[in-house]
């Protein structure tokens, strides 16, 4: 009879190992992201961002007056000069905005569906 074979599944594994349902690996990687105080994230803004990124355009009205509504560059950088020498820049702030990527995605639907679905000139949009 071979012991190590018979014995090695009866083994009680250690305390920091859960042995029911997980192997070895996640269970030490659960470990230590507790121990690095890994904190599910709060995400608020989730329902909103699925929103935004499943939301399909199919109007031309629609398309273009997101177009018109979304800026193509951040409206909010700015140089401020005096006298011919720089006094502030304002770097762009709309990266702090959370949902800044989903409405990005927005206007380019917007623009793709004019562009391919309509066959229209989407130039006037581009350059904001």
């Amino acid at each position: 009879m071979n012991i190590a074979y018979y014995t090695m599944p009866h083994l009680a594994l250690a305390s920091w190992v859960k042995s029911h349902g997980q192997n070895a690996s996640e269970g030490i990687s659960n470990r230590v992201k507790q121990f690095l105080g890994s904190k599910p994230q709060l995400a608020p803004l989730k329902p909103l961002r699925q929103w935004l990124e499943a939301l399909e355009i199919k109007d031309p009205k629609l398309a273009k007056f997101l177009c018109q509504l979304i800026p193509a560059q951040c409206p909010f950088e700015r140089t401020i000069e005096f006298r011919g020498r720089v006094i502030i820049h304002i770097p762009p702030l709309c990266k702090l905005n959370p949902v800044y990527e989903e409405v990005v995605g927005l206007r380019f639907k917007a623009l793709c569906y004019l562009a391919d679905e309509c066959g229209e000139d989407i130039t006037p949009y581009c350059t904001n």
